[in-house]
């Protein structure tokens, strides 16, 4: 079974309970992560644990490391990312503290070569097609159904949706957000996507968990967005993630049923294009744990 990462969100900078714990710091070809990786076990899961923004909430979303905190959990061995994040809604019937489980992007920052492990010299194309993981999408919308049935608030589970990616840190325009309520987006937020890109590079499975927060600022009967808000949301939003995530994790321990498959793992097989002789030896060596696999080290 897969290592499994989850990367906290806002509101979920630690991860108390786990087993055998050990904190590792990493170096990596792209700086240092965002925190120290927090390793562990729960109940015959292997867990890795990553605070996106840095105990203590120190980085803004256009200053978080993606190439260092996705290739640092390469090295660690994890096969499958769950990623906890605060987003607005775009949709009346998505509400604040329901969840969605994202499985389109539409991409609106400006710093794309952020998002790649490849350039300077070495060239990849990934299919993006399906940019999150239907088995682990799949996995997590179970444990997230039996969760929600018990649930008294009535929060509720949107198992696919369109996540639009803004940079911030500001949030939108009244005039963005109507525009990306006309184009059919769903929710909206300022970190996702990258991982997404990255994850698939490194042919990880991976899965973004979006914890309402808001209404963004289209909405005429709500009150606009405003940091209060989202932190009273993400304070309940965290709880409810904690819960869902550790059942998840006694799920992700046992075998997967025959058929439950994905082509995640296969990401790179045919997406370097650049000739195999010129790429640097030292190149190579450098980014084993993402091209290992297909170009040796």
């Amino acid at each position: 079974m897969k290592t499994l990462g989850i990367i906290g969100g806002s509101g979920l900078y630690e991860w108390p309970g786990l087993e055998k714990v050990k904190r590792r710091r990493i170096s990596t070809p792209f700086g240092d992560p965002s925190d120290e990786f927090l390793c562990g076990e729960w109940k015959g899961c292997r867990v890795v644990f990553l605070p996106r923004h840095g105990r203590g909430h120190r980085l803004l979303p256009s200053e978080i490391p993606h190439r260092a905190n996705i290739f640092g959990f390469k090295i660690l061995g994890v096969g499958a990312v769950v990623s906890v994040s605060a987003v607005g809604s775009l949709r009346e019937e998505m509400r604040p503290q329901d969840v969605v489980l994202p499985d389109q992007y539409f991409d609106r920052t400006k710093n794309s070569a952020a998002h790649t492990f490849f350039g300077n010299g070495v060239a990849a194309h990934i299919a993006f097609g399906e940019p999150a993981c239907p088995v682990l999408r799949s996995r997590l919308a179970s444990v997230l159904r039996e969760l929600l049935a018990q649930d008294r608030a009535g929060r509720r589970l949107f198992d696919r949706g369109i996540y639009v990616n803004m940079e911030g840190p500001a949030f939108s325009t009244r005039a963005e957000s109507e525009t990306y309520r006309r184009l059919g987006f769903d929710v909206i937020g300022m970190t996702s996507l990258a991982e997404a890109k990255l994850c698939r590079e490194a042919e990880i499975c991976y899965q973004p968990m979006a914890m309402v927060t808001d209404y963004d600022c289209w909405h005429e009967t709500e009150e606009p967005v405003t940091v209060e808000m989202v932190i009273a949301n993400v304070n309940a939003n965290a709880a409810l993630a904690r819960d869902a995530l550790m059942r998840l994790m006694e799920s992700w321990a046992t075998p997967q049923p025959e058929g439950e498959t994905c082509e995640c793992g296969r990401a790179l097989q045919n997406a370097i294009i650049t000739d195999r002789s010129r790429i640097p030896a030292e190149w190579r060596k450098r980014m084993a744990p993402v091209t290992g696999r297909v170009l040796g080290e």
